[in-house]
């Protein structure tokens, strides 16, 4: 069976399903008192938040970051007051929920981006509160009580992150995209996954699976010799990832700086990671699910405590990346058709200034109250003059180095033209992928559109690359695709001199970096730019590299 390649590395084991959602009876209930339905309704998403607030008070850093958000869903307001309008007219508790759910995802899809992202933990909110409301189990991980694979249809973050790293071997889900959530935090658990496999439908429980992260394929029943082979290689990644620290470079000594991507959580535990710096600091934490902007002195306590966590080494702060497709309360942008392609990102500075300036000036204070080395880039930036405009703010605000996010096609053409005015680029390959193939990054039922490998993708990164060579300004890379250990040696051959990840990442791209030199990473870089598909560029690539670099 062949999916997308979403998290490295190689298991077998047999396969545990998720149980099945729940579904409503064919008939409803009569309902005698609908004003206490309504309670009933409203009763259960309560309590499902409740839930998802006692499993994220035992968490950290993103794992607890994605319950508490998706806490805050179920005690959305208009999602309370539709289902209780459904309840109130006669429909029993259930079927409200359910209904008004429903109705309230097709909004979110049709808004796109960040809203459309969401719409399967608003599944899951629902699956769980009709569970509690027709007194069956709530839906969850399966418990087999042995080492499995782990098989479902998608995996919503609630069930992600809760995940054993010591019993799930691998995951496979039918849906979800290598942007996925179930991606970022299998990469995070370091647990190897499949995603987008369309016949995981047919796996049964017990069935054993070889599962292979890296190339995207799931065998069934496997012969003994392969699970052998599948234990000697991770046997061996085990090893060679103990013995994978310091600074990234090549075989021949090319510094590649290996960075972190980072939001809310514990700066302290981020640190303490064996990397080089923060190659993204997302900071839209400080303002969503606020009624007001955060002052700036609320911005600068939060950014001097990371700065001072990541004391002498680099951190790069994005500004707000927020606008209709992450709305809010005080950023007006007025209704869109696509989101996707309105107001967000840099562009919500045209209407609100203050936002970013009283940003800039927060960083700004961070720094000078730290020492520490601080880039600032912003988001959505679309043209040269809109880099220069700024860089001009940014170093208004007596910030030194300056860049922004290389995210829209438009921005990766004119390279050259936009270099200039700032002192380094960081690719966003998520949202880069999904402007140049046309493709929703939330849609699950097209991931191969969306995989980091497709020549097109890849084509616009070496553009910006070979600019940046030419120019003397650095390039980095700090979506998903910096985090494959293949693709790194690509992009390091296609003129990136940094990449940014999750922290379980790091060891497999430097050991992979350090098995390679400069010219073999150019030679890696040439086969993949000149492939007719994502497929074949990885293939390609894959049977050329290094021996070691087959175990990614």
């Amino acid at each position: 069976m062949a999916g997308v390649p979403a998290s490295p590395g190689a298991a077998v084991g047999p396969v545990a399903r998720m149980a099945d959602r729940p579904t409503l009876p064919d008939r409803a209930p009569a309902v005698e008192d609908p004003a206490a339905e309504a309670d009933r309704a409203r009763a259960a998403l309560e309590s499902v938040a409740q839930w998802l607030d006692a499993r994220a008070a035992g968490l950290t850093g993103d794992g607890a970051a994605v319950l508490t958000a998706q806490a805050l869903m179920a005690r959305d307001p208009e999602l309370a007051r539709r289902i209780g309008e459904r309840a109130e007219a006669g429909e029993a508790a259930a079927w409200a929920v359910h209904a008004a759910v429903g109705a309230y995802q097709e909004l979110l899809l049709a808004a796109g981006g960040y809203l459309a992202e969401r719409a399967a933990d608003l599944a899951d909110i629902r699956d769980r509160a009709v569970a509690l409301l027709l007194d069956e189990p709530m839906p969850g991980l399966p418990d087999p009580g042995r080492d499995h694979v782990l098989v479902a249809d998608d995996l919503a973050p609630a069930d992600t992150v809760q995940l054993d790293a010591d019993r799930v071997l691998a995951i496979v889900t039918r849906r979800g995209g290598p942007t996925s959530h179930t991606v970022i935090l299998a990469r995070a658990l370091g647990i190897p996954a499949v995603v987008g496999c369309r016949e995981a439908d047919g796996l049964r429980d017990g069935t054993s699976v070889a599962v292979d992260g890296d190339k995207g394929t799931v065998d069934v029943e496997p012969d003994a010799e392969s699970v052998e082979r599948i234990r000697r290689r991770a046997e061996h990644r085990r090893a060679l990832l103990a013995e994978s620290t310091g600074p990234g470079r090549t075989r021949d000594g090319f510094p590649v700086a290996l960075l972190l991507n980072v939001g809310e959580g514990d700066p302290d535990e981020a640190a303490a990671l064996d990397s080089e710096g923060v190659g993204l600091l997302r900071t839209e934490f400080l303002f969503l699910d606020r009624a007001e902007p955060p002052t700036v002195d609320e911005q600068t306590a939060v950014y001097t405590r990371l700065l001072n966590a990541f004391s002498g080494r680099t951190v790069t702060v994005r500004t707000l990346d927020a606008g209709s497709d992450k709305p809010l309360p005080f950023v007006e942008t007025g209704p869109e058709d696509n989101p996707a392609l309105g107001v967000r990102g840099y562009r919500t500075a045209r209407d609100q200034p203050g936002l970013l300036t009283d940003q800039l000036t927060a960083i700004s204070r961070a720094i000078r109250a730290t020492g520490t080395r601080t880039r600032v880039m912003a988001p959505m930036v679309s043209t040269p003059g809109e880099a220069a405009d700024f860089a001009a703010l940014a170093r208004e605000a007596d910030i030194g180095e300056v860049g922004v996010m290389i995210e829209v096609p438009g921005a990766a053409l004119l390279a050259d033209r936009l270099l200039p005015h700032v002192d380094f680029v960081s690719i966003g390959t998520n949202d880069l992928a999904q402007y140049t193939m046309a493709t929703d990054r939330t849609l699950g039922s097209l991931p191969d559109l969306l995989d980091p490998w497709q020549p097109a993708l890849l084509s616009l990164v070496a553009s910006v690359g070979r600019s940046g060579e030419r120019l003397g300004r650095p390039v980095g890379v700090c979506g998903e695709a910096a985090a494959d250990p293949l693709l790194a040696l690509v992009l390091v051959g296609a003129g990136v001199s940094s990449l940014s990840m999750s922290g379980p990442a790091l060891p497999a791209v430097r050991h992979a970096l350090a098995d390679h030199t400069r010219e073999e990473c150019r030679l890696l870089a040439d086969l993949a730019l000149t492939a007719s598909s994502a497929e074949r560029a990885r293939e390609a690539v894959r049977a050329t590299a290094n021996t070691e670099a087959q175990l990614w």
